[in-house]
Protein backbone atom coordinates (compact mmCIF):
# COMPACT_ATOMS: atom_id res chain seq x y z
CA UNK A 1 0.00 0.00 0.00
CA UNK A 2 1.36 2.92 -0.58
CA UNK A 3 0.45 6.24 0.38
CA UNK A 4 1.16 8.50 -2.62
CA UNK A 5 -1.15 6.79 -4.79
CA UNK A 6 -4.13 7.81 -2.07
CA UNK A 7 -2.83 11.23 -1.85
CA UNK A 8 -3.26 11.76 -5.90
CA UNK A 9 -6.57 10.35 -6.17
CA UNK A 10 -7.71 12.34 -2.94
CA UNK A 11 -6.00 15.32 -4.54
CA UNK A 12 -7.39 14.28 -7.81
CA UNK A 13 -11.13 14.53 -6.45
CA UNK A 14 -10.66 17.63 -4.39
CA UNK A 15 -10.08 19.34 -7.25
CA UNK A 16 -12.92 17.93 -8.46
CA UNK A 17 -15.03 19.34 -5.37
CA UNK A 18 -14.21 22.54 -5.59
CA UNK A 19 -15.59 23.28 -9.09
CA UNK A 20 -19.16 22.85 -7.12
CA UNK A 21 -18.48 25.55 -4.87
CA UNK A 22 -18.40 27.80 -7.88
CA UNK A 23 -22.69 26.92 -8.56
CA UNK A 24 -23.74 28.34 -5.23
CA UNK A 25 -21.03 31.21 -5.13
CA UNK A 26 -23.41 32.59 -8.85
CA UNK A 27 -26.66 32.13 -7.15
CA UNK A 28 -25.28 34.48 -4.41
CA UNK A 29 -24.47 36.91 -7.33
CA UNK A 30 -28.06 35.82 -9.07
CA UNK A 31 -29.74 36.47 -5.61
CA UNK A 32 -27.71 39.81 -4.39
CA UNK A 33 -26.31 38.09 -1.68
CA UNK A 34 -23.36 38.69 0.26
CA UNK A 35 -22.25 34.91 0.34
CA UNK A 36 -20.32 34.75 -2.74
CA UNK A 37 -16.66 35.27 -1.26
CA UNK A 38 -16.90 32.35 1.35
CA UNK A 39 -17.51 29.72 -1.48
CA UNK A 40 -15.19 31.43 -3.88
CA UNK A 41 -12.76 31.60 -1.25
CA UNK A 42 -14.11 27.71 -0.75
CA UNK A 43 -13.19 27.06 -4.06
CA UNK A 44 -9.51 28.59 -3.97
CA UNK A 45 -8.62 26.72 -0.60
CA UNK A 46 -10.22 23.30 -1.92
CA UNK A 47 -8.56 23.39 -5.32
CA UNK A 48 -5.35 24.57 -4.32
CA UNK A 49 -5.09 21.89 -1.64
CA UNK A 50 -5.92 19.02 -4.06
CA UNK A 51 -3.70 20.64 -6.94
CA UNK A 52 -0.98 20.40 -4.36
CA UNK A 53 -1.56 16.56 -3.46
CA UNK A 54 -1.52 15.46 -7.11
CA UNK A 55 1.53 17.24 -8.11
CA UNK A 56 3.65 16.27 -5.22
CA UNK A 57 2.22 12.73 -6.09
CA UNK A 58 1.64 13.05 -9.72
CA UNK A 59 4.07 9.96 -11.00
CA UNK A 60 2.84 7.44 -8.65
CA UNK A 61 1.02 5.04 -11.05
CA UNK A 62 -0.04 1.49 -10.46
CA UNK A 63 -2.89 -0.83 -10.34
CA UNK A 64 -5.01 -0.34 -6.99
CA UNK A 65 -5.58 -2.92 -4.88
CA UNK A 66 -8.18 -3.98 -2.58
CA UNK A 67 -6.99 -2.28 0.31
CA UNK A 68 -5.87 0.62 -1.77
CA UNK A 69 -9.48 0.66 -2.52
CA UNK A 70 -10.91 0.40 0.95
CA UNK A 71 -8.45 3.24 2.10
CA UNK A 72 -9.01 5.69 -0.50
CA UNK A 73 -13.22 5.42 0.24
CA UNK A 74 -13.01 5.84 4.17
CA UNK A 75 -10.53 8.87 3.41
CA UNK A 76 -12.30 10.34 0.79
CA UNK A 77 -15.28 10.64 2.50
CA UNK A 78 -13.83 12.16 5.75
CA UNK A 79 -11.47 14.60 3.92
CA UNK A 80 -14.62 15.35 1.32
CA UNK A 81 -16.62 16.08 4.61
CA UNK A 82 -14.31 18.75 6.14
CA UNK A 83 -14.25 20.37 2.79
CA UNK A 84 -17.47 20.64 2.58
CA UNK A 85 -17.99 22.35 5.64
CA UNK A 86 -15.19 25.52 4.91
CA UNK A 87 -18.01 27.86 3.29
CA UNK A 88 -20.48 26.93 6.29
CA UNK A 89 -17.68 28.51 8.46
CA UNK A 90 -16.43 31.27 6.35
CA UNK A 91 -20.30 32.15 5.36
CA UNK A 92 -21.62 35.46 7.46
CA UNK A 93 -24.75 33.30 7.15
CA UNK A 94 -25.36 31.11 9.25
CA UNK A 95 -22.15 31.64 10.91
CA UNK A 96 -21.39 28.11 12.11
CA UNK A 97 -18.62 26.96 14.47
CA UNK A 98 -16.62 24.28 13.14
CA UNK A 99 -18.22 21.18 15.20
CA UNK A 100 -21.80 22.27 13.31
CA UNK A 101 -20.13 22.94 9.93
CA UNK A 102 -18.46 19.38 9.66
CA UNK A 103 -21.54 17.71 11.79
CA UNK A 104 -23.81 19.77 8.84
CA UNK A 105 -21.78 18.83 5.73
CA UNK A 106 -20.73 15.18 6.47
CA UNK A 107 -24.50 14.95 7.61
CA UNK A 108 -25.08 16.14 3.84
CA UNK A 109 -22.87 14.01 1.63
CA UNK A 110 -23.79 10.82 3.39
CA UNK A 111 -27.60 11.61 2.88
CA UNK A 112 -28.48 11.80 6.83
CA UNK A 113 -30.01 14.50 6.73
CA UNK A 114 -29.36 15.87 10.56
CA UNK A 115 -29.12 19.64 10.55
CA UNK A 116 -28.08 21.94 13.64
CA UNK A 117 -29.68 24.90 11.46
CA UNK A 118 -32.67 26.36 12.02
CA UNK A 119 -34.08 29.50 10.77
CA UNK A 120 -33.66 27.66 7.21
CA UNK A 121 -36.62 29.87 5.98
CA UNK A 122 -34.02 33.22 6.35
CA UNK A 123 -30.99 31.85 5.25
CA UNK A 124 -29.63 33.10 1.50
CA UNK A 125 -30.72 30.99 -1.10
CA UNK A 126 -27.38 30.47 -1.52
CA UNK A 127 -26.27 28.77 1.17
CA UNK A 128 -29.54 26.52 1.13
CA UNK A 129 -28.90 25.08 -2.18
CA UNK A 130 -25.47 23.98 -1.14
CA UNK A 131 -26.90 21.82 1.54
CA UNK A 132 -28.92 20.34 -1.07
CA UNK A 133 -26.18 19.89 -3.61
CA UNK A 134 -24.00 18.30 -0.97
CA UNK A 135 -26.70 15.70 -0.74
CA UNK A 136 -27.03 14.78 -4.22
CA UNK A 137 -23.68 14.62 -5.04
CA UNK A 138 -23.53 11.97 -1.63
CA UNK A 139 -26.41 10.10 -3.06
CA UNK A 140 -24.96 8.94 -6.44
CA UNK A 141 -21.67 8.43 -4.23
CA UNK A 142 -18.39 10.31 -5.27
CA UNK A 143 -16.81 7.20 -6.03
CA UNK A 144 -19.30 6.49 -8.95
CA UNK A 145 -17.98 9.45 -10.19
CA UNK A 146 -14.65 8.74 -9.59
CA UNK A 147 -14.52 4.99 -11.42
CA UNK A 148 -15.35 7.44 -14.62
CA UNK A 149 -12.16 9.34 -14.79
CA UNK A 150 -10.00 7.81 -12.81
CA UNK A 151 -9.40 4.62 -15.99
CA UNK A 152 -8.41 7.80 -17.98
CA UNK A 153 -5.13 8.53 -15.43
CA UNK A 154 -4.76 4.54 -15.85
CA UNK A 155 -5.80 4.15 -12.16
CA UNK A 156 -8.33 1.23 -11.83
CA UNK A 157 -11.66 2.12 -10.59
CA UNK A 158 -13.06 -1.70 -10.05
CA UNK A 159 -11.53 -2.01 -6.17
CA UNK A 160 -13.14 1.47 -5.59
CA UNK A 161 -16.69 0.48 -6.76
CA UNK A 162 -16.41 -3.01 -4.82
CA UNK A 163 -15.19 -1.05 -1.53
CA UNK A 164 -18.09 1.17 -2.07
CA UNK A 165 -20.95 -1.05 -2.52
CA UNK A 166 -19.80 -4.36 -0.11
CA UNK A 167 -22.83 -7.27 0.42
CA UNK A 168 -25.12 -9.04 -1.44
CA UNK A 169 -25.85 -7.41 -4.33
CA UNK A 170 -27.14 -7.87 -8.14
CA UNK A 171 -23.99 -7.59 -10.55
CA UNK A 172 -23.83 -4.14 -9.90
CA UNK A 173 -20.90 -3.93 -13.89
CA UNK A 174 -23.66 -3.13 -16.31
CA UNK A 175 -21.38 -2.59 -19.12
CA UNK A 176 -17.68 -4.23 -19.84
CA UNK A 177 -15.71 -0.98 -18.63
CA UNK A 178 -16.48 0.46 -14.94
CA UNK A 179 -16.31 3.46 -15.91
CA UNK A 180 -18.97 3.38 -18.50
CA UNK A 181 -21.09 1.42 -15.64
CA UNK A 182 -20.34 4.72 -13.82
CA UNK A 183 -21.62 7.01 -16.41
CA UNK A 184 -24.73 4.91 -16.82
CA UNK A 185 -25.51 5.22 -13.16
CA UNK A 186 -24.92 8.72 -13.17
CA UNK A 187 -26.67 9.37 -16.01
CA UNK A 188 -29.64 7.40 -15.06
CA UNK A 189 -29.30 9.51 -12.01
CA UNK A 190 -29.53 13.24 -13.66
CA UNK A 191 -32.73 12.41 -15.48
CA UNK A 192 -34.61 11.00 -12.38
CA UNK A 193 -33.53 14.14 -10.95
CA UNK A 194 -35.18 16.15 -13.75
CA UNK A 195 -38.13 14.70 -13.65
CA UNK A 196 -38.78 14.67 -9.54
CA UNK A 197 -37.73 18.69 -10.09
CA UNK A 198 -40.18 19.01 -13.34
CA UNK A 199 -42.88 17.31 -11.60
CA UNK A 200 -42.59 19.41 -8.03
CA UNK A 201 -42.57 22.42 -10.12
CA UNK A 202 -45.91 21.23 -12.08
CA UNK A 203 -47.04 20.46 -8.44
CA UNK A 204 -46.78 24.29 -7.30
CA UNK A 205 -43.51 25.01 -5.97
CA UNK A 206 -40.87 27.54 -7.11
CA UNK A 207 -38.08 26.60 -9.50
CA UNK A 208 -35.99 27.00 -6.68
CA UNK A 209 -37.51 24.84 -4.15
CA UNK A 210 -38.43 22.36 -6.94
CA UNK A 211 -34.42 21.72 -7.61
CA UNK A 212 -33.61 21.97 -4.64
CA UNK A 213 -36.30 19.41 -3.03
CA UNK A 214 -35.27 17.06 -6.30
CA UNK A 215 -32.00 16.72 -4.66
CA UNK A 216 -32.94 15.76 -1.90
CA UNK A 217 -35.64 13.61 -3.03
CA UNK A 218 -33.52 11.28 -5.64
CA UNK A 219 -30.77 11.35 -2.95
CA UNK A 220 -32.89 10.22 0.03
CA UNK A 221 -30.87 12.95 2.20
CA UNK A 222 -33.68 14.88 3.93
CA UNK A 223 -32.68 18.55 3.61
CA UNK A 224 -35.00 21.01 3.08
CA UNK A 225 -34.99 24.45 2.25
CA UNK A 226 -37.58 25.60 4.83
CA UNK A 227 -37.72 24.67 8.83
CA UNK A 228 -41.42 22.68 8.14
CA UNK A 229 -39.51 20.46 5.81
CA UNK A 230 -42.17 19.32 3.30
CA UNK A 231 -44.84 20.13 5.63
CA UNK A 232 -43.63 24.12 4.85
CA UNK A 233 -46.15 23.78 0.95
CA UNK A 234 -49.32 21.95 2.40
CA UNK A 235 -50.24 19.67 -0.44
CA UNK A 236 -51.45 16.49 -0.80
CA UNK A 237 -50.24 16.10 -4.70
CA UNK A 238 -46.36 17.29 -3.35
CA UNK A 239 -46.65 14.75 -1.00
CA UNK A 240 -47.77 12.27 -2.76
CA UNK A 241 -45.21 12.78 -5.59
CA UNK A 242 -42.21 13.23 -3.37
CA UNK A 243 -43.89 9.62 -2.27
CA UNK A 244 -43.66 7.93 -5.27
CA UNK A 245 -39.70 9.39 -6.17
CA UNK A 246 -38.32 8.37 -2.48
CA UNK A 247 -39.82 4.96 -2.82
CA UNK A 248 -38.77 4.67 -6.78
CA UNK A 249 -35.69 5.93 -5.08
CA UNK A 250 -35.22 3.64 -2.87
CA UNK A 251 -34.70 0.59 -5.40
CA UNK A 252 -31.27 -0.93 -6.80
CA UNK A 253 -30.33 1.03 -9.88
CA UNK A 254 -29.21 -1.98 -11.77
CA UNK A 255 -33.03 -2.84 -11.56
CA UNK A 256 -33.87 0.42 -12.73
CA UNK A 257 -31.46 0.09 -16.15
CA UNK A 258 -32.34 -2.99 -17.13
CA UNK A 259 -35.99 -1.67 -16.82
CA UNK A 260 -35.70 1.20 -18.83
CA UNK A 261 -32.82 -0.45 -21.47
CA UNK A 262 -35.23 -3.45 -22.40
CA UNK A 263 -38.49 -1.01 -21.58
CA UNK A 264 -40.01 -4.03 -19.43
CA UNK A 265 -41.39 -2.89 -16.69
CA UNK A 266 -41.44 -6.65 -15.38
CA UNK A 267 -37.81 -6.34 -14.13
CA UNK A 268 -39.42 -4.37 -10.78
CA UNK A 269 -42.33 -7.66 -10.70
CA UNK A 270 -39.81 -10.38 -11.08
CA UNK A 271 -36.89 -9.21 -8.77
CA UNK A 272 -37.32 -10.47 -5.24
CA UNK A 273 -35.84 -7.91 -3.42
CA UNK A 274 -38.46 -5.19 -4.99
CA UNK A 275 -41.10 -7.06 -4.11
CA UNK A 276 -39.94 -7.51 -0.70
CA UNK A 277 -39.50 -3.89 -0.77
CA UNK A 278 -43.03 -2.74 -2.17
CA UNK A 279 -44.70 -4.96 -0.17
CA UNK A 280 -43.36 -4.39 3.27
CA UNK A 281 -43.39 -0.40 2.82
CA UNK A 282 -46.61 -0.30 1.92
CA UNK A 283 -47.39 -2.76 4.81
CA UNK A 284 -46.15 -0.01 6.88
CA UNK A 285 -47.66 2.38 5.02
CA UNK A 286 -51.22 0.53 6.10
CA UNK A 287 -50.73 -0.06 9.67
CA UNK A 288 -49.48 4.13 10.46
CA UNK A 289 -52.96 4.98 8.40
CA UNK A 290 -54.89 2.80 10.11
CA UNK A 291 -52.97 4.36 14.09
CA UNK A 292 -53.57 7.51 12.58
CA UNK A 293 -57.13 7.31 12.26
CA UNK A 294 -58.23 5.30 14.82
CA UNK A 295 -56.22 7.39 17.36
CA UNK A 296 -57.81 10.92 15.75
CA UNK A 297 -54.88 11.99 14.89
CA UNK A 298 -55.93 13.07 11.47
CA UNK A 299 -59.49 13.01 9.03
CA UNK A 300 -59.61 9.98 7.02
CA UNK A 301 -57.95 11.70 4.02
CA UNK A 302 -55.01 13.49 6.17
CA UNK A 303 -54.22 10.45 7.92
CA UNK A 304 -53.64 8.71 4.13
CA UNK A 305 -51.32 11.17 3.28
CA UNK A 306 -49.66 11.46 6.64
CA UNK A 307 -48.97 7.78 6.99
CA UNK A 308 -48.31 6.81 3.44
CA UNK A 309 -45.87 9.84 3.36
CA UNK A 310 -44.18 9.75 6.45
CA UNK A 311 -43.87 5.75 6.21
CA UNK A 312 -41.83 5.90 3.43
CA UNK A 313 -39.83 8.94 4.44
CA UNK A 314 -38.72 6.99 7.27
CA UNK A 315 -38.62 3.67 5.93
CA UNK A 316 -36.41 4.99 2.85
CA UNK A 317 -33.97 6.62 5.27
CA UNK A 318 -35.08 9.85 3.78
CA UNK A 319 -36.20 11.78 6.81
CA UNK A 320 -38.56 14.59 5.24
CA UNK A 321 -41.47 15.58 7.79
CA UNK A 322 -44.82 17.10 7.25
CA UNK A 323 -45.31 17.26 11.13
CA UNK A 324 -43.76 16.52 14.33
CA UNK A 325 -43.51 12.57 14.77
CA UNK A 326 -42.29 12.47 18.51
CA UNK A 327 -45.34 14.06 19.28
CA UNK A 328 -47.85 10.99 17.85
CA UNK A 329 -48.58 8.14 20.07
CA UNK A 330 -45.14 6.50 20.65
CA UNK A 331 -45.71 2.96 18.68
CA UNK A 332 -45.65 4.85 15.28
CA UNK A 333 -42.68 7.24 15.73
CA UNK A 334 -40.77 3.57 16.87
CA UNK A 335 -41.81 1.77 14.24
CA UNK A 336 -40.63 4.62 11.45
CA UNK A 337 -37.40 4.19 13.21
CA UNK A 338 -37.25 0.05 13.07
CA UNK A 339 -37.90 0.79 9.74
CA UNK A 340 -35.19 2.74 8.69
CA UNK A 341 -33.24 0.01 10.10
CA UNK A 342 -33.93 -1.92 7.02
CA UNK A 343 -33.52 0.59 4.83
CA UNK A 344 -34.03 0.57 0.94
CA UNK A 345 -32.82 -1.79 -1.39
CA UNK A 346 -29.16 -2.42 -2.07
CA UNK A 347 -27.60 -0.08 -4.85
CA UNK A 348 -29.53 2.50 -4.08
CA UNK A 349 -29.13 5.43 -2.23
CA UNK A 350 -31.24 4.87 0.76
CA UNK A 351 -29.14 3.90 3.74
CA UNK A 352 -29.89 1.14 6.52
CA UNK A 353 -28.95 -2.34 6.30
CA UNK A 354 -30.60 -2.73 2.93
CA UNK A 355 -33.54 -5.03 2.08
CA UNK A 356 -31.69 -7.74 0.84
CA UNK A 357 -29.97 -8.56 3.91
CA UNK A 358 -33.21 -8.69 5.48
CA UNK A 359 -35.14 -10.63 3.11
CA UNK A 360 -31.71 -13.26 3.39
CA UNK A 361 -32.22 -13.04 6.81
CA UNK A 362 -36.22 -13.62 6.94
CA UNK A 363 -35.77 -16.63 4.52
CA UNK A 364 -32.93 -18.34 6.29
CA UNK A 365 -34.99 -17.43 9.43
CA UNK A 366 -38.28 -19.71 7.75
CA UNK A 367 -35.65 -22.52 5.97
CA UNK A 368 -34.63 -23.00 9.95
CA UNK A 369 -37.91 -23.61 11.15
CA UNK A 370 -38.47 -25.81 8.01
CA UNK A 371 -35.46 -27.87 8.79
CA UNK A 372 -36.62 -27.99 12.42
CA UNK A 373 -39.96 -29.73 11.48
CA UNK A 374 -38.13 -31.55 8.76
CA UNK A 375 -34.96 -32.82 10.19
CA UNK A 376 -33.91 -34.85 7.27
CA UNK A 377 -35.73 -32.86 4.49
CA UNK A 378 -32.96 -31.10 2.14
CA UNK A 379 -34.07 -27.12 2.56
CA UNK A 380 -32.62 -24.69 0.06
CA UNK A 381 -32.39 -21.27 0.06
CA UNK A 382 -33.22 -19.43 -2.51
CA UNK A 383 -34.01 -16.14 -3.94
CA UNK A 384 -36.22 -15.90 -6.87
CA UNK A 385 -34.92 -19.23 -8.88
CA UNK A 386 -31.14 -18.91 -7.87
CA UNK A 387 -29.53 -20.73 -4.81
CA UNK A 388 -27.96 -18.64 -2.28
CA UNK A 389 -24.81 -19.72 -1.16
CA UNK A 390 -23.77 -20.70 2.29
CA UNK A 391 -21.31 -18.24 2.29
CA UNK A 392 -23.09 -15.12 1.10
CA UNK A 393 -25.88 -16.08 4.08
CA UNK A 394 -23.04 -16.42 6.66
CA UNK A 395 -21.70 -12.54 5.29
CA UNK A 396 -24.82 -11.60 6.35
CA UNK A 397 -25.27 -12.72 9.20
CA UNK A 398 -22.08 -11.30 9.96
CA UNK A 399 -23.07 -7.81 8.67
CA UNK A 400 -25.70 -7.87 11.05
CA UNK A 401 -23.91 -9.01 14.15
CA UNK A 402 -21.77 -5.81 13.53
CA UNK A 403 -24.43 -3.84 12.76
CA UNK A 404 -25.83 -4.63 16.05
CA UNK A 405 -22.54 -4.20 17.89
CA UNK A 406 -21.67 -0.62 16.13
CA UNK A 407 -25.10 0.32 17.15
CA UNK A 408 -24.61 -0.67 20.53
CA UNK A 409 -21.28 0.84 21.39
CA UNK A 410 -22.17 4.27 19.68
CA UNK A 411 -25.46 4.32 21.54
CA UNK A 412 -23.31 4.15 24.79
CA UNK A 413 -20.93 6.25 23.98
CA UNK A 414 -23.68 8.81 22.73
CA UNK A 415 -25.24 8.52 26.42
CA UNK A 416 -21.66 8.86 28.25
CA UNK A 417 -21.85 12.80 26.82
CA UNK A 418 -25.20 13.26 28.95
CA UNK A 419 -27.67 12.76 26.65
CA UNK A 420 -30.95 11.22 27.65
CA UNK A 421 -32.31 7.91 26.84
CA UNK A 422 -34.74 8.94 23.70
CA UNK A 423 -32.79 10.97 22.16
CA UNK A 424 -29.25 9.02 22.61
CA UNK A 425 -31.27 5.87 20.52
CA UNK A 426 -33.00 7.82 18.44
CA UNK A 427 -30.34 9.69 17.38
CA UNK A 428 -27.99 6.90 16.98
CA UNK A 429 -30.37 5.25 14.70
CA UNK A 430 -31.01 8.30 12.74
CA UNK A 431 -26.84 8.56 11.90
CA UNK A 432 -26.16 4.78 11.79
CA UNK A 433 -29.01 4.30 9.18
CA UNK A 434 -28.36 8.18 7.67
CA UNK A 435 -32.16 8.61 8.37
CA UNK A 436 -31.70 12.29 10.06
CA UNK A 437 -34.23 13.42 12.03
CA UNK A 438 -34.97 11.45 15.99
CA UNK A 439 -37.10 11.78 18.69
CA UNK A 440 -36.66 13.83 22.29
CA UNK A 441 -33.89 16.70 21.94
CA UNK A 442 -33.08 15.88 18.68
CA UNK A 443 -36.63 15.82 16.83
CA UNK A 444 -36.13 19.11 15.40
CA UNK A 445 -32.65 19.54 14.67
CA UNK A 446 -29.18 18.72 16.62
CA UNK A 447 -28.08 22.13 17.59
CA UNK A 448 -28.25 21.87 21.17
CA UNK A 449 -26.53 18.23 21.72
CA UNK A 450 -22.61 18.54 23.02
CA UNK A 451 -20.35 18.99 20.16
CA UNK A 452 -18.54 15.79 21.14
CA UNK A 453 -22.22 13.88 20.82
CA UNK A 454 -21.72 15.40 16.96
CA UNK A 455 -18.63 13.90 16.31
CA UNK A 456 -19.54 10.69 17.56
CA UNK A 457 -22.86 10.83 15.27
CA UNK A 458 -20.66 12.21 12.52
CA UNK A 459 -18.68 8.58 13.13
CA UNK A 460 -21.95 6.95 12.82
CA UNK A 461 -23.20 8.64 9.46
CA UNK A 462 -19.91 7.58 7.98
CA UNK A 463 -20.07 4.06 9.23
CA UNK A 464 -23.82 3.52 8.14
CA UNK A 465 -22.73 5.51 4.56
CA UNK A 466 -20.01 2.71 3.64
CA UNK A 467 -22.36 -0.24 5.25
CA UNK A 468 -19.80 -0.47 7.92
CA UNK A 469 -17.31 -3.20 6.90
CA UNK A 470 -15.92 -0.48 4.60
CA UNK A 471 -14.21 1.56 7.37
CA UNK A 472 -14.20 -0.39 10.08
CA UNK A 473 -11.81 -2.72 8.26
CA UNK A 474 -8.97 0.03 8.45
CA UNK A 475 -8.80 -0.32 11.81
CA UNK A 476 -7.85 -4.17 12.19
CA UNK A 477 -4.27 -5.54 12.46
CA UNK A 478 -4.70 -7.43 9.54
CA UNK A 479 -5.52 -4.70 7.30
CA UNK A 480 -2.29 -3.04 7.85
CA UNK A 481 -0.53 -6.30 7.80
CA UNK A 482 1.62 -6.96 4.54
Amino acid sequence: MRISILLKIIGLLLMLFSTTMLVPAALSFWFEENVHTAFLHSFSIIAITGGLLWLMNFRANRELGIRDGFLVVSAFWLVLGLAGSIPLVLAEQPNMSWPDAIFESISGLTTTGATVLTGLDDLPKAVLYYRQQLQWIGGIGIIVIAVAILPLLGIGGMQLYRAETPGPMKDSKLSPRIGNTAKLLFIMYVNLTLACAFAFWLAGMSVFDAICHSFSTVAIGGFSTHDASMGYFESPLILLICSGFMLFAGINFTVHYLAFRSKNWWHYLIDSETRFYIFTVLTACTVAFVFLYQQNIFNLNDAAIHGLFSTISYATTTGFTTSDVSLWPSFLPVLLILMSCMGGCGGSTAGGIKVVRVMLMAKQGIREMAQLVHPNAVVPLKVGNRRVEAKVVSAVWSFFAVYIFSFMLIFLLVLATGVEYVTAFSATAASINNLGPGLGDVSAHYGNIPDITKGILCFAMLLGRLEIFTLLVIFTPAFWRY
